[in-house]
């Protein structure tokens, strides 16, 4: 688990320091810093994988930085580096140089031991980006074991995780709320549990295509017929990868999810966010980019009314356009926030209120 991110040199970080917790928010306007702050763990996660000094820039995740010079801060002369501090203060840094042009990185820098989190195999890291795959009859496969697999950064593995692995076994802090004291705790039926909560009544059914390089998937309602995905929607796809994700990921591992509550209606954007608060008391370090006050008010309530997570084991970082750091922002027990900033979801007031004018203008 680590507790703190320092990030140097990158993209428009001259020098930031963030706090890390078991849930951490990442939300507030566009374009202020959120995406660079989890393009700096996945480059954190290629270095790590990589034995020959040298981090592509392009293609791994789907990411496009661009060239060396491009990722450069112009308003510092330091050098590209990333800190990453655990729980018992062991820091682990990361440099990074290179010529403007090249669409490579050079590894300068590295740990001599690699955290746990970035060792190969047992999902430890998951990253899950905002263009997910959205309702397809057919999804791939990817040639690794079970040990490994997977949902895919796009959650295109989702079908092949839950058909090769639907009996893993889901530990207590990570069931749905409401099981029955029999019903199985395995990864096919959580999986639906899950789902149903978050997006409608559903259940799954995986097939292996002859091939094995395809699994399809089947969904219905209960007591209704099987369909394909296209016709059931893209809240359910949308939100399957998010939830295989979650109960499969590693313990102690870190969970990357950005917009989970793509495509659900408010009540599944609330439940999405009890989901990841869920996720993150069972162990797995939960990192969120939102836009979402519903997903808020679900950790919130997470919080405060179900006390699944301790109120210091959450905290917000809310990026303004004013030029300012990142404002970070705790929960207080009871699930409110702690300070209330100017433009943190504050939307729907402002709306109402112009409205109340409105109305008032004409009376």
């Amino acid at each position: 688990m680590f507790i703190q991110l320092q990030i140097y040199g990158f993209k428009m970080f001259a020098k930031a320091k963030f706090q890390l917790a078991p849930l951490t928010i990442l939300t507030g306007m566009n374009g202020t810093g959120k995406t660079s702050l989890i393009h700096a763990l996945l480059l954190i996660r290629e270095v790590t994988r990589r034995g020959d000094k040298v981090v592509q820039l392009n293609g791994p995740y789907d990411l496009e930085l661009g060239s060396f010079g491009d990722i450069q801060n112009w308003n510092t002369q330091d050098q590209m580096s990333f800190v990453l501090t655990d729980k018992d203060f062991r820091a682990s840094i990361w440099e990074l140089g290179g010529n403007p042009t090249s669409l490579y990185a050079e590894i300068q820098k590295h740990p001599d031991q690699l955290p746990p989190v970035f060792k190969e195999g047992e999902r430890m890291f998951q990253y899950l980006c905002a263009e997910r795959f959205g309702p397809r009859n057919i999804l791939g496969s990817t040639a690794l074991p079970p040990e490994q697999l997977e949902v895919g950064f796009r959650g295109e593995y989702s079908a092949q995780v839950l058909y090769t692995l639907g009996s893993l076994h889901i530990d207590a802090l990570r069931r749905c709320p409401g099981a029955g004291e029999y019903d199985a705790a395995l990864l096919k039926f959580e999986t639906e549990r899950w789902l149903s909560r978050i997006a409608r009544p559903i259940q799954i059914d995986t097939e292996s295509i002859a091939i094995k390089t395809v699994t399809a998937l089947r969904f219905r309602v209960p007591d209704g017929e099987w369909v394909r995905p296209p016709n059931m929607g893209f809240g359910v796809t949308y939100a399957l990868p998010v939830i295989l994700a979650g109960l499969t990921a590693g313990k102690g591992g870190i969970l990357i999810v950005e917009n989970p509550e793509a495509h659900l209606h408010p009540t599944g954007q609330s439940q999405m966010g009890f989901f990841l608060a869920s996720i993150a008391s069972a162990g797995v370090q939960v990192v969120l980019e939102t836009h979402s006050d519903h997903v808020l008010n679900g950790i919130r309530r997470a919080i405060g009314e179900h006390h699944i997570l301790a109120d210091d084991q959450a905290i917000i970082h809310f990026f303004d356009v004013n030029g300012a750091p990142p404002q970070p922002l705790s929960f207080t027990e009871t699930g409110g926030v702690a300070a209330w900033p100017r433009g943190f979801f504050d939307q729907y007031q402002l709306d109402v209120t112009a409205l109340s004018r409105v109305r008032r203008r004409r009376e």
